[in-house]
């Protein structure tokens, strides 16, 4: 059970597409999600949507290529507000509740995608024809 964080077609896709890159181009996301993460939160303490605008696409970005849906749709309603603050010249309060389900959104997805992808994992099969899943 993933919870829907991950589309697991959409992280069997990168893959394939990354093949031997895949681990590198992870641990990638893994570091840069980390940063944005940071830069969301240290943008919403400053009330800054300049400074929110960047990491939030990064790892709406980011978080697409690896199926994460969840954590990509959160980080861009924040890019969203961040933007529209930009423009209107307004603080991102409106961020708060997006932001503060960042965190734990993004450490859920990072465990996911951890047991997901971790070539150790003990998988059960769960039926005819269907991929085992990791315990």
């Amino acid at each position: 059970m993933n919870d829907g964080l991950i589309d697991q077609r959409v992280l069997a896709a990168a893959r394939v597409e990354l093949g031997g890159n895949f681990v590198r181009i992870l641990g990638y996301f893994k570091e840069d999600g980390i940063k944005s993460v940071r830069g969301i939160e240290a943008a919403m303490r400053d009330q800054n949507a300049a400074t929110m605008v960047l990491p939030a696409h990064t790892l709406k970005g980011e978080s697409r290529q690896f199926g994460a849906e969840t954590l990509a749709d959160l980080a861009e309603g924040i890019e969203v507000i961040a933007r529209k603050c930009v423009e209107t010249r307004d603080v991102p309060t409106e961020a708060l509740e997006h932001v503060a389900r960042l965190r734990p959104t993004f450490e859920a997805t990072l465990a996911m995608l951890d047991r997901d992808t971790n070539p150790l994992a003990v998988r059960r099969p769960t039926g005819f024809g269907k991929r085992p899943v990791a315990l």
